[in-house]
């Protein structure tokens, strides 16, 4: 039975005796005795932690804790993973429990993200973390996100948000750094950092960086500037191919935009699906007047140094680089799985969803499984909702209630826009006129140092990031432009557009969505989901499915696509409006019984408005819909483990494209011939202890090396990756006379050819063309040079050989996949800057993982820079809507942000074998489920 605490212990937050949720046991009491020892030994620190240091932010899960503000008594239990299942009377009272709740276990991520999102990291962590700061003031998240609590939320969200930070202000109550986190102990050696109480508006402040990290095709709008150094028009086209309408399904597949009516119809319309077009891309001239008119991707009469441009964006490529990741990495292959089944074709004969967010790793993981009960749902109380939260954030982004289910998929739609904008003194130019900046003046508190000032400068488009670099600002005097283009005077500057920077509703959505109890619910609360544009899918328990895309999405004039910088001082290039909401795509219970979406193209080319120039090319859901298909032909049934095995699917797209090409190649050498049989009778499956998958992948690691990653600017390379290069804006071999040595200068996680499915269709497009330039390669040392695909291709095979050999060892009987192909998890803020043995007490890993590039089980890795995990699917879940305690989920890590706590990483092993765990919603499936009991008294 629960004890009370004392009135002392209740206020100060302490753990009543025998209540810590920490399992029992003698591995318990080894994993802090290392610890111990391994703090001992920190002679940097010159100080010894006690356990009692270790056990004092463990959370208290038994017995029962007094908290000032409920209305009445709240019930926490938790299961054997330390998952949270909370019971209240009240909406408040359900909120502040979550914010309590999430702050007993993730407190110290839930404050990093906020100083984040504010642009305060400095006070955190001191002089390195200014220029990040600076960058994210001139974002100015933390501003609009005060507008949007202000002006834009509902009352009922405004009192959510603040029962929830009443919840967690409850838990920091009389509460030390120590006391919250063990981060906070190490923190303290550096400065008197203490945390300071929570608000509403570092809750709704977090979608900003949930926005960030989504944004969209921004990546792809300065790669394809940075391109023209080196690139014509037609060589960055190939780079860059339009959609596979004709082989990769759109989402959308049934109905279509009626222009009679100007709306989006789920039945008839002109959309089927089938385009056999080019649709959208970046055609020949994707240069625009900013950079590649011409073979040498300078423009057309263009003035002054082309490099100074190229520069200018190499300079904000470096700022973006070193921003915090907050939920996900922006890069070619990175997105999600989310599809949903009919009952027609289930083996309950009632829908099932599944979902799968592909974003960077992180420890611990972004996602926060939770559920969010009243005790009797009513007019007082109108949530029974569990799933994945984000720990700073009330409510559930993704999960199910008592009526319906629904995922997300991020859509990929163009939100952001660079714009080059004319400086003239204290204004820029626009049209024939010179506006004065709105401007601001920020200052930014730095631990252990002065406070630093900035001055943060608007124009109509939006903020210059360009202000946020001196290379930027001199470079900017430099830059490439078309001869109509004002005189540089002062320089120009780079702005951005971006829809996240309006005051917006998405805090509403969430509230709206976790309560819909049907599809007009669900397609209402949707429409307040403005940023990020997400591709939501939908099942409810009545048995209908179907998929909506939200969001603010931009129109622009015909002359501006949005693919590259656009010339700010031309009123043309202004965005126009925005696209209305009858006018977005959805299904709704589509023919054909299920829908899937894995950030491929959302509508057929026949839509009249330019979503983006850069959809993902369908690699995934395009196996996806055939591995439904094969299930479904000759009236077979799908079960809840069915969906977990597609989840899991390794099979290789861009392996059963080339893997009988490479087996045609006459090798001589015996040892490269030896590594090339082992792609005989290969099933082009990436299994952790697969040989082939890792020959393979090695083999296309190279291809893309030798066709594209030698011909490359610098600016998209990996940074210290030194090549004798030949001059810009050819693709011939690289010997000719006249070469230059240059050398990358970008992050491996972020460099190119990153190996995703754009690059599989940039492969799959250049292969009947057996002489195309971009073929070839020269001799390097005792390796062949090639001057076709073919000659080219043996290099590739002789290249992974050596390359393997080195890594893993002559013998190829010891290969495999997995040991390439390592996934470790590090703290994000310490575990990856702080002193060694404060990594190893926070970080974890490596596991040996299968999976791959744009394969279902998204494991991704970039080719250019090697062959670890960058991305991975951040949590897995499959919804049964016949039997909701039938759901099963996992997440990437575990409940807990405490290091030793035995939910720090109790599920990634599970997760890393493709297990999902059971899913409790009934109210007897959770008490059957409970191992700690805590109740949350008035």
């Amino acid at each position: 039975m629960p004890t009370d605490t004392t009135a002392a212990a209740a206020s100060t937050g302490q753990q009543a005796a025998g209540t810590s949720g920490r399992k029992k046991g003698r591995k318990g009491r080894l994993l802090v005795l290392v610890l111990v020892l391994a703090l001992i030994g920190a002679v940097a620190y010159g100080a010894y932690w006690s356990v009692s240091t270790v056990r004092a932010s463990f959370p208290q899960t038994k017995g029962s804790i007094t908290l000032e503000g409920l209305s009445g008594p709240v019930d926490v239990r938790r299961d054997g993973y330390g998952i949270p299942q909370i019971y209240a009377s009240s909406d408040e009272d359900l909120f502040m429990a979550q914010g309590y709740v999430q702050a007993q276990d993730r407190f110290y991520e839930m404050d990093v993200r906020r100083h984040m999102t504010s642009g305060r990291l400095s006070e955190m962590f001191g002089a390195g973390q200014v220029d990040n700061d600076a960058f994210l003031r001139t974002l100015g998240w933390d501003r609009i996100a005060k507008q949007e609590y202000e002006e834009k939320l509902s009352p009922a969200t405004k009192k959510y948000l603040q029962a929830y930070a009443k919840g967690v202000n409850a838990y920091l109550e009389g509460k030390q750094g120590k006391d919250i986190s063990l981060e906070y102990a190490a923190l303290s050696f550096e400065n008197d950092y203490k945390p300071g109480a929570w608000t509403p508006v570092d809750s709704v402040a977090w979608l900003k960086a949930m926005a960030w990290d989504l944004r969209g095709n921004m990546q792809d709008e300065i790669d394809r500037a940075l391109l023209t150094s080196r690139l014509g028009p037609k060589q960055i086209a190939d780079l860059y191919p339009s959609y596979p309408y004709s082989r990769n399904k759109p989402i959308v597949q049934e109905g279509g935009y009626d222009e009679g009516s100007g709306t989006f119809e789920a039945e008839g319309g002109s959309g089927d699906g089938e385009g056999e077009g080019d649709g959208t891309g970046s055609g020949e001239g994707a240069g625009s007047e900013l950079g590649g008119g011409t073979e040498g991707g300078t423009g057309a009469g263009a003035e002054g140094d082309a490099a100074g441009f190229e520069s200018q964006l190499t300079g904000l490529q470096r700022v973006l680089e070193d921003l915090p990741t907050a939920v996900g990495v922006n890069g070619d292959g990175i997105g999600s799985n989310s599809w949903v089944v009919s009952g027609q074709h289930t083996v309950s004969g009632k829908p099932l969803l599944a979902n799968d967010p592909h974003l960077s790793a992180s420890l611990p993981s972004v996602w926060y499984q939770m559920g969010l009960h009243c005790r009797s749902v009513s007019d007082n109380c109108r949530y029974d909702v569990t799933g994945y939260t984000f720990a700073g954030m009330p409510g559930v982004i993704i999960g199910h209630n008592q009526d319906i289910a629904w995922g997300l998929t991020n859509s990929g739609v163009d939100v952001t826009d660079l714009y080059l904008e004319k400086i003239t003194g204290d204004g820029y130019q626009y049209g024939d006129k010179v506006v004065p900046f709105e401007t601001r003046e920020e200052t930014i508190k730095v631990a252990g140092g002065a406070s630093r000032k900035i001055v943060v400068r608007e124009t109509n488009n939006g903020p210059l990031l360009s202000d946020r670099s001196d290379e930027l600002v001199k470079t900017g005097k430099k830059a490439a432009v078309d001869r109509s283009a004002p005189d540089r005077g002062d320089g120009y500057a780079v702005a951005l557009r971006w829809t996240a920077l309006d005051p917006g509703r998405t805090m509403d959505a969430v509230f709206a969505i976790n309560r819909a109890k049907d599809w007009d619910d669900f397609r209402e609360a949707s429409e307040l989901f403005e940023v990020p544009s997400q591709n939501l899918v939908y099942a409810d328990t009545e048995g209908h499915i179907g998929y909506t895309l939200p969001g603010r999405i931009p129109t622009r004039a015909e002359k501006h696509d949005g693919s590259v910088p656009a010339p700010g001082w031309d009123p043309d290039y202004e965005w126009t409006g925005w696209v209305d909401q009858d006018e977005l795509p959805y299904e709704f219970d589509p023919e054909r019984g299920y829908i899937v979406t894995a950030n491929q193209a959302v509508v057929d080319e026949d839509y009249p408005y330019t979503l983006t120039t850069d959809w993902g090319y369908g690699a995934r859901s395009q196996r996806i819909n055939d591995l439904i298909q094969s299930k479904i032909k000759d009236g077979g049934k799908i079960s809840t483990d069915d969906m977990r095995q597609m989840q899991l699917d390794n099979s290789s797209a861009v392996a059963k494209l080339l893997v009988p090409e490479l087996l045609k190649i006459d090798v001589d050498d015996e040892h490269v011939r030896e590594a090339q049989k082992l792609l005989e009778g290969w099933d082009y499956t990436q299994d952790a202890d697969s040989a082939a998958a890792a020959y393979f992948n090695s083999v296309w690691r190279n291809i893309l090396k030798l066709s594209f990653g030698h011909k490359l600017p610098k600016e998209v390379r990996v940074k210290g990756q030194c090549l004798w290069v030949e001059p810009a804006n050819t693709t011939g071999p690289a010997d000719e006379a006249g070469k230059v040595r240059e050398c990358g200068q970008r992050s491996a996680s972020q460099a190119q050819p990153d190996g995703g499915d754009r690059w599989f269709e940039v492969v799959r497009r250049l292969m009947a063309d057996e002489d195309s330039e971009w073929w070839t390669t020269p001799k390097r040392g005792t390796r062949p040079a090639a001057e076709n695909r073919d000659q080219l291709f043996k290099r590739a095979l002789i290249d992974a050989r050596w390359e393997l050999t080195a890594k893993l060892g002559k013998d190829i009987d010891t290969w495999s996949w997995g040991r390439l192909h390592r996934l470790f998890l590090d703290n994000q803020t310490l575990g990856t800057d702080g002193p060694g043995f404060v990594k190893y007490v926070l970080n974890r890993g490596p596991w040996k993982l299968g999976g791959g590039e744009a394969t279902v089980n998204a494991t991704g890795w970039n080719a250019a820079g090697g062959y670890g995990v960058v991305w991975v699917p951040s949590m897995r879940m499959v919804v049964n809507l016949g039997d909701l305690d039938k759901s099963r989920w996992i997440n990437l890590t575990g409940a807990s942000g405490h290091a030793y706590n035995a939910h720090y990483v109790d599920q990634t092993d599970k997760w890393a074998e493709g297990e999902l765990l059971e899913w409790a919603y009934s109210e007897k499936a959770v008490e059957d489920s409970t191992s700690d009991h805590l109740v949350l008294k008035p």
